[in-house]
């Protein structure tokens, strides 16, 4: 499988803590599965931990890079079409993060590790 985490996933895993489904837990350790981290992530933790929404990830905030390469994560640049895709979205979901995470799912064809019901709301393939 081609995973792509939400934040909220991608926090959890590397805390290595936080509800993560057994399923969504099995298949992040799954040396099967390419397992994908969107720069909209980084941005995300950086800008909730600035604004004092995410404490808890201290540690992930400022250690993100190192912390991903150790997972052996897979970086997902946002591209020119990732922002088109995102922008052009349809419907009222606002979260510009959750909006770059559907666009790229789509367009990587990637099924999105979350919690979160808003994903498959846009037809993305959800894991949990």
């Amino acid at each position: 499988m081609r995973l792509l985490l939400d934040t909220h996933a991608l926090i959890w895993a590397l805390l290595k803590g936080g509800p993560l489904s057994e399923r969504a837990r099995d298949a992040i350790v799954d040396p099967g599965n390419e397992v994908f981290v969107s720069s909209a992530s980084a941005w995300e933790i950086a800008t909730k931990h600035r604004l004092g929404k995410l404490p808890e990830a201290k540690n992930v905030a400022n250690h993100l890079p190192a912390q991903i390469k150790e997972a052996h994560f897979t970086i997902l640049p946002i591209s020119l079409d990732h922002a088109l895709a995102a922008g052009r979205l349809r419907g009222p979901h606002k979260d510009p993060f959750d909006r770059m995470l559907i666009a790229q799912a789509e367009i990587e064809h990637l099924e999105v590790v979350s919690i979160d019901p808003v994903f498959r709301r846009y037809g993305v393939a959800v894991l949990w």
